[in-house]
């Protein structure tokens, strides 16, 4: 991602999915673009960006809380946590966020 995502006004939620990869890449570039875009497509899904040199934060922005839920649920996105648990992440926390302000230039 080379652009910050174009959220609205405020209130709407972040959330910050930071990690710790484990060696090699095992396919986890692939699913992180199919991530992207599924996630793209979602209901609530306001945008997203992300960042990795050792430490990786992604944080994606969405409408509501039920937005966030249903994408939690997505049985792709389901696989592709699994497939983290077990093979692509050493660690990994995920926190969710009320963004009250934003701004910048």
């Amino acid at each position: 991602m080379d652009s910050f995502a174009h959220t609205p006004a405020p209130p709407y939620y972040a959330v910050i999915f930071t990690s710790l990869r484990t060696e090699g890449d095992q396919g986890y570039g692939a699913m992180a673009e199919r991530m992207v875009e599924l996630a793209a497509q979602q209901p609530g899904f306001l945008g997203v960006e992300s960042a990795r040199e050792g430490l990786g934060i992604t944080v994606s922005y969405w409408a509501d809380l039920a937005s966030i839920a249903a994408w939690k649920a997505n049985a792709e996105h389901q696989d592709a946590q699994r497939l983290g648990r077990a093979q692509w992440y050493a660690g990994f926390k995920t926190r969710i966020a009320r963004v009250e302000r934003d701004y910048g230039m």
